[in-house]
């Protein structure tokens, strides 16, 4: 099913998602919430998604990032026993939306609250990112991992959403940027934070906010490399846990020193 997934994500990125790029009338896009857009091409991709994931996989849930944003009690479906498909229809919507990239089309499969299964696909890059809980993580069908080794915190650099952070948490990181060797402007989609995660070309990513659809597949491929994706008091990411804030890092070294680095220990 592995496989099968991944050419259902790559379908809907090139027949769904792909031709609108830079295509869109006005009448294409619409905010579902203050500053939040949707596309047609999320609708649709989300569309072909669902009706493809359930065909592959009798008697699952797909829950979705536009069917939650027209019925939010969906979400409740992630706490349910069986399989659940988490579907994000088109990640980094606003760069769609703009004519930019990156962005992205996600899944991934739970089974009663555990990750088990992960795909992200950078549509303009065609970068396909592949998780199986227990079976590694695979980056254009090589077997990847993150950096093992120590690094002075002094030597590290990441993303940081300031974005939705909390004003006195993103005032203290603003003032404690000089411990990290850099914070990168944020791409604006967690389909590329990720994989640059575990390639190696940031060390870090912290986000506020943290969304099951935008997060499972791109943590469990985290971990899958080797990294770890915690949150800001050290517990594990779950995706049933609906607390915002989650620091990505390449090892638990990188981690810790980055969550000193730029949180000490106020937060």
């Amino acid at each position: 099913m592995i496989e099968q997934v991944g050419d259902l994500v790559r379908e809907a990125a090139q027949t769904v998602v792909l031709p609108l790029f830079k295509k869109l009338d006005a009448s294409d896009v619409h905010e579902k919430a203050p500053g939040d857009l949707v596309t047609i091409a999320d609708q649709r991709s989300e569309k072909l998604l669902t009706e493809g994931l359930l065909r592959l996989l009798p008697g699952s849930t797909v829950v979705g990032e536009e069917s939650v944003a027209e019925d939010p009690g969906l979400l409740r479906r992630i706490c349910e026993t069986g399989p659940v498909w988490l579907v994000d229809p088109l990640d980094g919507t606003g760069n769609f939306t703009f004519g930019r990239t990156p962005f992205a089309v996600m899944a991934a499969l739970i089974q009663d609250g555990d990750l088990c299964a992960g795909w992200i696909l950078d549509v303009t890059r065609d970068r396909m990112a592949v998780a199986e809980r227990g079976s590694g993580a695979w980056l254009d069908g090589a077997r990847v991992t993150t950096r093992a080794d120590p690094v002075p915190a002094t030597a590290l650099r990441g993303a940081v959403m300031m974005k939705y952070l909390p004003e006195e948490m993103a005032a203290e990181i603003a003032a404690r940027a000089g411990n990290v060797a850099a914070i990168l402007p944020s791409q604006h989609c967690a389909g590329a934070e990720y994989p640059d995660v575990v390639s190696g070309a940031q060390d870090f990513v912290l986000f506020w906010k943290t969304l099951p659809w935008d997060h499972a597949p791109g943590v469990l491929f985290t971990r899958e490399a080797g990294g770890v994706a915690r949150r800001l008091d050290g517990t594990e990411f779950q995706v049933t846990d609906p607390r915002k804030g989650l620091l990505v890092a390449a090892n638990p070294d990188i981690w810790a020193d980055v969550r000193q680095a730029l949180l000490g220990s106020r937060f």
